[in-house]
């Protein structure tokens, strides 16, 4: 609760549910995307029909998956579930059955945090690939274009000199204050640069939806711990093994 109400003191106000942002009215993605067809008509319709496949099948499991890391993490760790609970509470009040809006997703601060934390330890994308096309020097070895980078972002997000106690689960590291002077690459669970993730806010929006309404109605338990959780790092970060929580209807 004391966690709570500390990030509270440090968070903006949330944006309205309104259709109509800073003057201009929401746009749907295949809009946009029509729009700048007809504006350069070298952008084809082609090219509309892979962003909207990339947008919707690429998000579809690797959102499953990080849907799937954040209730275990909630279940492992009562005292941040009771922390998630206590915001939604202040969020819905006693009518936790109402419909949830857009408002209502801006004002999980917490909950994004519980996320962000998540995809820390368990980055659903466990790797990508870059080509280099300027020579770069790391660690004392050159790089030279041409090359393919591969990028861990399991090992990266595991950093102590970013992450003091890399393995402890910690939302408040994403606390605004907390994020002050972190470089905007140490924390890539989306990739990052002009080739990141499309979906990242859809796919944020997701997740609080999933998971408020869960938290609403049920409580989690994590059955096994971290160590007995292994997991397999293909294109999509996976449990080995089925992960198993114990789910129990909350008392109204």
């Amino acid at each position: 609760m004391l966690r709570r109400k500390r990030l509270n003191q440090h968070q903006q106000e949330p944006t309205s549910n309104e259709d109509i942002v800073h003057g201009k009215k929401r746009k749907a993605f295949l809009e946009l995307l029509l729009e700048q067809h007809f504006l350069d008509p070298s952008f084809t319709e082609e090219d509309i029909k892979d962003e909207v496949e990339t947008f919707m099948f690429a998000g579809y499991d690797t959102t499953a998956m990080a849907l799937s890391w954040t209730l275990y993490c909630l279940g492992l760790y009562p005292e941040v579930q009771t922390s998630a609970f206590e915001e939604l509470k202040d969020i819905f009040a006693d009518d936790f059955n109402r419909n949830m809006t857009h408002g209502d997703l801006a004002k999980m601060k917490y909950i994004e945090c519980v996320i962000k934390e998540t995809l820390r330890l368990y980055p659903v994308a466990a790797f990508f690939t870059r080509e280099c096309t300027e020579i770069f020097s790391v660690m004392g070895h050159s790089v030279y274009p041409g090359s393919i980078c591969f990028i861990f972002p399991m090992g990266l997000h595991r950093d102590p000199e970013v992450f003091p106690e890399p393995e402890k689960f910690k939302p408040e590291r994403f606390f605004l204050e907390n994020c002050k002077g972190r470089h905007p690459y140490a924390y890539i669970p989306f990739s990052a640069g002009p080739r990141n993730c499309i979906g990242q806010k859809f796919a944020m929006m997701e997740l609080k939806t999933v998971i408020a309404n869960v938290l609403r109605h049920f409580r989690i338990t994590s059955l096994d711990p971290r160590d007995r959780v292994h997991v397999n790092s293909t294109v999509v970060l996976r449990n080995v093994t089925p992960v198993r929580l114990r789910i129990e209807p909350r008392q109204q």
